[in-house]
């Protein structure tokens, strides 16, 4: 695969499957963007493309670990173990700042396993491409179509949950969503259905399989 380049019309991607995050169960402002979702892979990495057709769009978070989910902001949470619901959450603005944390599953909370913060070495070896600028403040109020998209090394999945690289035929499960809490008009999107009270991506319970095909 090429490395990112946020372009939704580039020839490898014209493979993939789209998948739409057009699941908006929670009361929100009444803005629902369009959202698809794209995902690859080759020998070395797992490769992710979002588009966006959005509007009221802002971008503050400019750091690592910074709290992105305030923002305009894509998300992926993904588990590789098959006997457990451990899982990343891959949370990035339209601005290309992304949040990582390694996060417990139910079993491991029991017995005392903590989230865990990605270090800000392994986030650097994440190659990340983004079509709008870093900073977007003040808000755009006008409808705005952005893309991004990212390349996470196998590596990292091995580092933190020991698998082994996947194969053909080898599934994970995962989920994939829109939010943007701090925006003039928030909301919160999900792929595969999530069925609680107020909105919560943390719920790997719902996460659903995806084939390395």
């Amino acid at each position: 695969m090429p490395a990112p380049g946020a372009n939704w019309d580039a020839p490898a991607w014209q493979l993939a499957e789209t998948l739409r995050v057009n699941h908006f169960p929670w009361e929100d402002s009444g803005h629902r963007p369009n959202v698809q979702a794209r995902a690859l892979y080759d020998s070395e990495a797992l490769y992710i493309h979002f588009r966006v057709e959005d509007q009221y769009v802002r971008a503050v978070a400019e750091k690592f670990q910074d709290s992105v989910c305030l923002d305009s902001c894509v998300e992926f949470f993904v588990s590789p173990l098959a006997d457990s619901e451990a899982y990343f959450n891959f949370e990035v603005n339209c601005g290309g700042t992304m949040l990582l944390h390694r996060c417990p599953s139910p079993a491991e909370k029991t017995a005392g396993r903590a989230t865990e913060d990605v270090s800000d070495a392994d986030g650097a070896t994440i190659q990340i491409a983004h079509s709008m600028p870093k900073i977007v403040d003040p808000e755009i109020t006008e409808e705005t179509t952005w893309t991004l998209e990212y390349r996470v090394p196998f590596a990292l999945f091995t580092a933190y949950f020991g698998c082994p690289t996947p194969r053909r035929g080898d599934q994970w499960r995962a989920n994939f969503y829109k939010c943007a809490d701090a925006t003039s008009h928030p909301h919160w999107g999900s792929w595969a259905p999530v069925e609680t009270e107020r909105p919560n991506f943390h719920q790997p319970a719902y996460f659903q399989p995806i084939a390395f095909a």
